[in-house]
Formats: C-alpha cells, sequence, structure tokens
C-alpha cells in the first residue's frame, strides 16, 4: 500500500469515529432535552394542583367567627411532645378556614396571664379567658398520643366552647336558658354554655390504610409530586405528619358543628 492509500485509509478511520461521536452526542441531547422541551431550565414544571381548604358552616349571617386555642395539654404517656409546638398547628389549620379567624397562640398565652389562668380547667375557666380574648369559641384539648417513628401515630382531641347568640344558631342574644338570678332580683346573663357545643377526637395510626387514604388526599396541592418520597413524605416527618393530623380534627370539628346547627352542603372550598 502506497503512502497516499495510506493516508486516505486513516481519514476514513478518523470520520467515521467522528460520525458516531456525533451521533452519540445528538442521541444525549434528545434525552436531556425531551422532558424540558429544549427551552427551559432542564426541568419539567409540575402541574399546580389546589389544596383542599376547609369552609366555616356558620355561614353569611353569623359571618366572620373568632376563635383561640387553648395550649393542649399532653396526656400522651410521653414527655416527647412540644404541646405549645402543637398547638401553633392547630391554630394553623383553624386559620386555613374559609369564615374563621384564630388568634394566634401568644395572644392566648397573654390574655391567659392577664386573668391569672395557668391552665384551663374549668368552664369557668374558659368562660373567663374567651371573654378577655372576646371570640367566638375557645378550642381546648389534648394530645392523646405521639408516636414519631415510621408509620407514625398521633392522637388528638378537640372540644369547642362557644358564645351562645354568635354560634348557636339562634343569631345573636343571648340564650334565655342562659338567664340567672344573682340574689338581688336582678338577672345576669353568661353568653357562655357551660360544656362543649362540640368535642371530637382521633388517634391516628399512619398504619391504617383509612388514615393513608387521608393523608394522601390532604397532601394534594401540599406537596411536590416529583419529589423523591412524593405524599409519603408526610409520614417519614412528625412535623408534617402532626399538621395533616390537626386539620384532620379540626376537618371532623367542622362536620360536628355542621350537623349540629342542621347545615347542608359542602364543607370544602371548591373554587
Amino acid at each position: 500500500m502506497t503512502s497516499v492509500q495510506t493516508m486516505l485509509s486513516a481519514n476514513r478511520v478518523r470520520m467515521r469515529r467522528g460520525l458516531r461521536v456525533a451521533a452519540c452526542a445528538a442521541a444525549l441531547a434528545a434525552v436531556v432535552c425531551a422532558p424540558a422541551g429544549c427551552g427551559g431550565s432542564g426541568r419539567r414544571e409540575s402541574a399546580l394542583i389546589r389544596p383542599h381548604l376547609l369552609v366555616s358552616p356558620y355561614g353569611a349571617t353569623v359571618g366572620e367567627v373568632t376563635w383561640a386555642v387553648a395550649p393542649l395539654r399532653n396526656e400522651s404517656g410521653t414527655s416527647v411532645p412540644d404541646a405549645l409546638g402543637l398547638t401553633d398547628k392547630v391554630v394553623a389549620a383553624a386559620q386555613q378556614v374559609l369564615g374563621i379567624t384564630c388568634l394566634p397562640v401568644n395572644r392566648t398565652l397573654e390574655a391567659m396571664a392577664a386573668v391569672g389562668i395557668e391552665e384551663i380547667r374549668t368552664p369557668e375557666d374558659a368562660e373567663a379567658l374567651a371573654s378577655a380574648m372576646g371570640v367566638d369559641g375557645l378550642l381546648v384539648g389534648s394530645i392523646t398520643a405521639y408516636d414519631p417513628y415510621d408509620p407514625p401515630t398521633y392522637g388528638l382531641s378537640l372540644a369547642l366552647l362557644a358564645r351562645s347568640g354568635r354560634l348557636a344558631g339562634t343569631g345573636g342574644g343571648v340564650d334565655p336558658r342562659r338567664l340567672a338570678t344573682d340574689g338581688t332580683g336582678r338577672t345576669s346573663a353568661s353568653t357562655w354554655a357551660t360544656a362543649p357545643v362540640s368535642a371530637v377526637s382521633a388517634h391516628l395510626d399512619a398504619k391504617s390504610h383509612d388514615v393513608l387514604i387521608a393523608l394522601r388526599s390532604y397532601s394534594q396541592g401540599r406537596h411536590d409530586p416529583d419529589g423523591a418520597f412524593g405524599w409519603r413524605r408526610y409520614t417519614a416527618s412528625m412535623e408534617l405528619y402532626t399538621e395533616f393530623g390537626s386539620q384532620f380534627v379540626v376537618r371532623r370539628l367542622l362536620e360536628r358543628e355542621a350537623a349540629r346547627l342542621g347545615v347542608q352542603g359542602r364543607l370544602t372550598d371548591a373554587r
């Protein structure tokens, strides 16, 4: 073979190698660009989903109502739970209800200090605190179970003490059943019920399929579906799981209130 033929043969080999490299690069570019359409940051944007929001059962005739949440009692049998932190989560869940304003825990603690109450032990304590804060309803409750290990368990009970006129479906004024004499012939009226108008509790064990179905529904619109854990991130984090638990129990309380008032219709915002 002459030197010219040797050079031509070498050139053909280099050309074939170059074509193979170019083909591989084109194929790799197609794989990388396909999800993003070759026009973005390289990562496909997930579709935004509106989370399910709760709606007040009290209606337009009552209007916006105001709640406060007393510090939760820890009755879980373990010292692990942060009772004030979990109270904050109940407040956050109530604040997300359309038609209800819930005051922050710091306001409640300040009012308790002002009226000299360390803990809500009696209906009179609850009435004194709620009256001092000027709220329509006071939530009192306790942590009944707390196990942060996957699958987690969270137990929570809540009771609603309410002003008779605003939340009892009477449209305002004083409930005549609450009128009493003060011993001088005059009548005094308490606008607060001596017993909760509604009370609920839940034991949320993540081993239960019913609980997981409710959790997956709650997670819609509240997490990145392309994340490593997906909706299961709520069972991998007790911080997130107790957020779900708080919303779950507040929703049950609203359902109980709707049933008590004979309200028909949905409790979920469908916008």
